[in-house]
């Protein structure tokens, strides 16, 4: 009788199922993130959970996310920024106070701190949209040659400022919400803190367009269109269309419309200022004919239309004086110029004095 024949247990390979290993790589991935948002700060957390819910995006199941700490990110950062401008500013009204304080817990000025920091990169989510959207705005700044207070050619997504709040956030509670203690420990990351000078020389576009356009008494409108995905605002002074932009978003188009008009708005006001200064010994502006034809081109008025008013002397010592009007949808505007012994320099005599009333005028 032949022995049995046995035949040897084939040994299993034991391997952790896959969702114990997907759990471990992002606990690991959470960990190396953590350790880089201390770094960053400088500052090593007593409860290092809240960072971990700071940088969890709502879309992330499995772990609170950064919404409760974003709410009071929120607020503890607007009151920090209020207390630094107090005391950085002891004689400056509230309302630019206000002003300063916006502009550094603004959605664009907090978005860009999370680029310059990349603080995005240590955010879990499950979004792809999410990652698409800020890839965008991350490549727009990064080809932006200065930074932008109001806003560049892509709209800042909120989700950035909200990382950047809710990381503040952990730092405030995990220091017993000592503001004072915060400020100190985050403060680093907002640099450079947009102070009041800068708004002073680069007011927002938008604002500065009204306000210009009302001290000459000018009305401005903003139109919109849409054409595919974008969307297309255009200024229009007086109902004059002075210049347009186009953008994804609404608010980003009228934000880069209204920096448009300003320029050619203050270019147009430049060149009057411009030839007003090049007077000859008469108190007259050489080749005047010519330069106010090219102005009125580029404010889209009629072209100058010239008269003889008078014409006196004798055939050899004529002498004549010569007016220019130019019709606008507001009304007329007429001066005569000086007397001269040639009707071409009479002509020009006119448009000179023309371009000098309109270098005071509200119509520069």
């Amino acid at each position: 009788m032949l022995p049995p024949v046995i035949t040897p247990t084939k040994k299993r390979r034991l391997t952790p199922p896959r969702k114990e290993v997907e759990a471990n790589r992002e606990i690991s991935d959470m960990d190396a993130s953590v350790r880089a948002v201390e770094n960053l700060l400088r500052y090593s957390f007593r409860n290092k959970k809240l960072l971990e819910e700071a940088l969890t995006h709502s879309s992330y199941t499995g772990s609170a996310s950064y919404q409760r700490l974003e709410f009071v990110g929120d607020a503890a950062l607007g009151l920090a920024v209020s207390n630094y401008v107090y005391l950085r500013y002891p004689d400056v009204d509230p309302g630019k106070l206000s002003l300063v304080r916006a502009a550094n817990i603004s959605t664009e000025k907090l978005a860009r701190v999370a680029v310059r920091h990349q603080l995005y990169k240590y955010v879990r989510h499950n979004v792809a949209a999410l990652g698409k959207n800020v890839a965008e705005f991350v490549t727009a700044v990064e080809q932006e040659g200065e930074a932008e207070i109001y806003g560049g050619s892509t709209k800042a997504p909120k989700v950035l400022a909200d990382i950047v709040e809710s990381v503040a956030a952990a730092v405030y509670v995990d220091c017993n919400f000592d503001l004072k203690d915060m400020w100190m420990i985050f403060s680093d990351l907002l640099e450079p803190i947009i102070m009041l000078d800068e708004l002073e020389e680069q007011p927002q576009p938008v604002t500065m367009l009204f306000e210009l356009c009302q001290k000459d008494g000018k009305k401005v409108e903003i139109r919109y269109r849409r054409e595919g995905e974008r969307n297309i605002a255009s200024v229009y002074v007086d109902g004059q269309f002075v210049e347009s932009a186009s953008s994804e978003q609404k608010e980003n188009a009228k934000l880069h419309a209204a920096k448009a008009a300003l320029l050619k708005l203050s270019y147009e006001s430049d060149e009057i200022m411009n030839v007003a200064d090049q007077l000859n010994v008469d108190n007259e502006i050489e080749g005047a004919k010519q330069k106010l034809h090219e102005l009125c081109g580029k404010k889209k008025w009629p072209k100058p239309n010239y008269k003889i008013e008078r014409e006196v002397g004798r055939a050899h010592e004529k002498r004549y004086l010569s007016s220019v009007k130019i019709e606008i949808s507001e009304g007329t505007l007429f001066v005569i110029g000086n007397e001269k012994s040639r009707l071409k320099e009479a002509d020009n005599s006119a448009a000179s004095a023309m371009l000098l009333a309109l270098k005071d005028s509200k119509y520069k």
